[in-house]
């Protein structure tokens, strides 16, 4: 495994190995660009197959956070970590401290937050060691969790895709397959259910799909099932690249839209062949930044409604990156990376010649040091 050889391939600027024997501790931090601010982006804690395994989610994934946070228009760059361990036996406090003091150390370069695996519990633990953590309770000053917001943005975002492609954003009588019942998937359903729609739900975990079925009324089917129902949208929910060489021959939606990261197994490829098929892929970092939406706010102290106002927006963003696409005939997903990616440009190129308030202070405080 040549590790610089697989960041560069992202150009990222910096990856952490962590390792504690005291508490079991093995994760990695990878740190993709901070051309906008210091890096943020979840923890997840997963029961990789392999090191390499949980090198390449993380690379991903962070390249994913980059490009989520410039589209948001937040002022935040893209990092995220991983946690190599089951989440259901595996935890402890001492786990989560220990990784909270390498968190410290990075010094402010990369912020935290909960993801797949993690909790609030969690953050909170994190939270003992460092301030460099987001998606804390709402007795300790967070915002609690950041799932109803992502789940807001990702309804909005639906509505946004089905205008695209039906000519009207209403969801009343379309049926959706939604793939992943954890908190994100579970409280998207409530807002589909409530606007009328059919939701078929899927999980690995049958007891997930149960409450689902119980809580909303939807539809539950095995993972099996799932690419042989008529459907308008399918909404992947819960991890990455099921949008790949065997599943989009099998599709029968002309939409996916979801809050899972990295959804096309292969960008580029899979990208051009939704294209070819006339399927429309609502970008999964622009239609999921409810949640980094909601946990950057806590960094300016947390404003509920004004994160709620910002993840609503994600409907006409959406309709923005729809409409690149259209022009220049160019997959969704390319339209999504090249608005992202101006926004670096002109950010960066701003930023070489302007110095903030904070960074003059800290220049001044260089020079008076020299001077003593």
């Amino acid at each position: 495994m040549d590790v610089f050889n697989s960041m560069s391939l992202r150009d990222h600027e910096q990856v952490v190995y962590l390792s504690d024997n005291r508490t079991g501790l093995r994760a990695i931090i990878a740190i993709h660009n901070t051309t906008l601010g210091p890096a943020l982006g979840g923890t997840r804690m997963w029961a990789y197959e392999d090191e390499a395994a949980a090198l390449k989610d993380v690379l991903r994934l962070s390249r994913g956070m980059t490009y989520k946070a410039a589209a948001a228009g937040l002022n935040l760059g893209g990092g995220k970590a991983v946690i190599i361990g089951n989440p259901k036996t595996d935890k402890n406090e001492a786990l989560f401290r220990s990784f909270g003091r390498f968190i410290e150390g990075l010094a402010g370069r990369y912020i935290t937050a909960e993801d797949v695996g993690t909790e609030t519990r969690d953050m909170e633990w994190v939270r003992a060691e460092t301030k460099y953590v987001t998606g804390i309770s709402k007795q300790l000053g967070g915002s609690g969790d950041p799932s109803p917001v992502t789940a807001l943005g990702v309804y909005m975002g639906i509505k946004a895709t089905v205008k695209e492609m039906f000519g009207t954003d209403v969801l009343t009588g379309k049926t959706i397959a939604v793939q992943g019942a954890g908190h994100v998937g579970s409280y998207l359903v409530g807002h589909l259910r409530k606007e009328g729609c059919k939701v078929y739900i899927t999980d690995i975990d049958d007891e997930r799909v149960t409450r689902v079925v119980n809580d909303y009324g939807a539809i539950g089917v095995s993972p099996s099932e799932l690419f042989d129902l008529d459907m308008d949208v399918y909404s992947p929910c819960a991890l990455g690249a099921t949008v790949n060489d065997e599943t989009i021959p099998k599709m029968k939606a002309k939409i996916i839209a979801g809050a899972a990261n990295n959804q096309l197994a292969d960008e580029k490829k899979h990208g051009q062949m939704l294209l070819e098929k006339g399927i429309l892929y609502a970008p999964d970092y622009v239609i999921n930044a409810g949640g980094l939406i909601n946990v950057a706010n806590e960094l300016e102290g947390y404003n509920q409604e004004k994160a709620l106002t910002q993840a609503r927006s994600i409907y006409d963003l959406m309709l923005k990156i729809y409409s690149i696409a259209r022009e220049n005939n160019i997959p969704t997903y390319e339209a999504a990376n090249l608005f992202a990616e101006k926004r670096l440009e002109l950010i960066g190129g701003i930023k070489s010649v302007y110095v903030s308030k904070s960074e003059f202070s800290g220049r001044l405080g260089e020079m008076s040091g020299r001077h003593r």
